[in-house]
């Protein structure tokens, strides 16, 4: 290959692993349509409409409607999926669930946010490929090695995204573990005082933040647009990472229902939650007590070999001497 060939090729790659990075840091447009969503649900299911259970939260994004954007859009987003499709066997009902769980792509559409992740994951892993390539060629490297480089690029960029929303999902889960201790508290509190259920976490809303008042937001969200209470979070139950978190829900759920005592419920629930958040530290403090040991071990185990080991030469040699 000319210098020539090689200096075009590689201005092309670049371009495009550029263009790629600045897809997946720029965030898309945002639209209004997914933040009116949750509030006429359940009207356009009365009218005909149908409903997913997918088909709720508080995205307000979408694919960029520019010109650009709707000429390539289409066989871009054909194209991604048909390669997320084959490199991972999720469905696209459970992989709209894990982004859910993971809370990204918060900006975007519900029904937008599977092809929002595809077209990520696939510029995520074009620009490790061409990376890769750029690479190879800069160190002159066989061709055969260029394509094994590609493909592992190609495969490290696709697995990004893969890691990064398991990472989110186990991050809010211990985010919502932590939260739930106090959010209990304080329902239990408002509800032994006399307030309902709606009341209640209609005012833990209005004042708290956090990873479980956003999924309580998104009940109070439903509950206004026409759901009934105890269906929204059965919905929550359904839809959270976090299982005590599906266990307060449902408890909230079986207390519209039927007028369950929920404030001692909560409670126990609490200690529940302490006491789990206990084993877990001490759990992590003997793997982490246990991790400390290994650099001592490492650095003490050879020196004492050393003098072990040293006067057996001198105790060989004397006895062969004799």
């Amino acid at each position: 290959m000319s210098d020539l060939a090689r200096v075009l090729l590689a201005a092309t790659l670049t371009g495009i692993a550029t263009a790629a990075g600045v897809y997946v840091l720029v965030h898309p447009t945002v639209r209004l349509s997914g933040r009116l969503r949750p509030y006429t649900t359940v009207s356009r299911n009365v009218l005909g409409s149908s409903m997913s259970p997918l088909q709720w939260g508080t995205g307000t994004g979408s694919i960029s409607q520019t010109a650009l954007g709707r000429l390539l859009a289409p066989p871009l987003l054909a194209l991604a999926s048909r390669v997320g499709s084959f490199l991972e066997a999720t469905s696209e009902e459970q992989l709209t669930i894990k982004i859910r769980q993971a809370g990204l792509f918060s900006g975007t559409e519900p029904s937008q946010r599977v092809q929002e992740y595809r077209m990520r994951q696939f510029a995520t892993a074009v620009a490790g490929a061409v990376g890769a390539v750029v690479l190879g060629f800069l160190l002159a490297r066989p061709t055969l090695l260029v394509l094994i480089l590609a493909t592992t690029g190609f495969a490290g960029g696709a697995a990004y995204w893969r890691s990064r929303i398991d990472r989110a999902i186990e991050e809010r889960r211990s985010r919502m573990e932590i939260e739930l201790y106090t959010i209990n508290q304080q329902l239990a509190l408002r509800v032994r005082i006399g307030g309902g259920v709606i009341s209640a976490v209609r005012q833990l809303v209005g004042r708290g933040q956090g990873a479980v008042i956003a999924e309580l937001g998104e009940a109070m969200r439903m509950i206004q647009g026409g759901m009934p209470a105890s269906q929204a979070f059965w919905r929550l139950a359904e839809m959270t990472p976090e299982p005590h978190a599906a266990r307060m829900y449902q408890l909230l759920a079986s207390s519209e229902e039927r007028g369950s005592d929920l404030a001692d419920a909560l409670l126990a629930m609490s200690e529940d939650i302490r006491e789990d958040r206990r084993e877990a530290l001490r759990a992590l403090a003997t793997k982490r007590r246990a991790a400390m040991l290994v650099p001592i071990v490492g650095l003490l185990a050879p020196i004492m070999i050393l003098f072990v080991g040293a006067p057996l030469p001198w105790i060989v040699f004397r006895g062969l001497g004799g």
